[in-house]
């Protein structure tokens, strides 16, 4: 339990890094609602990422795992749709912004998750 909360926040905590960093990406809501961003990106990593993943095995193989930036791309993507019925507040304005803040995401999280002890280094 404690694993799903540290992820959850690690998420959040991600993803407002990102929300200050880079110009296309804004978040207008409160504090809270940022929780549940992270939580929408968890579910929608864990299960519709395999199997975007799956499906694009080719492009992933022929670019040498370049394309997993553009699927992270449309993960953060689809977590910003999922989040406007809800009314969360975050918005992309657009592909690219989206692309520079899934790799300033992808980056975070593997930092604090290794801070964290979920990422145990050889």
């Amino acid at each position: 339990m404690t694993h799903l909360a540290l992820r959850i926040m690690i998420n959040a905590l991600s993803i407002g890094i990102a929300v200050k960093l880079v110009d296309g990406i804004t978040f207008t809501g409160e504090w809270w609602k940022m929780i549940i961003i992270g939580i929408i990106f968890g579910i929608v990593n864990s299960i519709l990422k395999p199997i975007i993943s799956f499906f694009s095995l080719p492009l992933i193989v022929l670019t040498l795992g370049i394309f997993l930036i553009v699927i992270n791309a449309l993960m953060l993507i689809i977590t910003a749709k999922l989040s406007v019925p809800f009314n969360l507040g975050l918005h992309i304005d657009g592909f690219f912004p989206a692309l520079l803040g899934s790799i300033i995401i992808s980056l975070i999280s593997l930092l604090l998750s290794w801070f964290a002890g979920l990422i145990r280094s050889r």
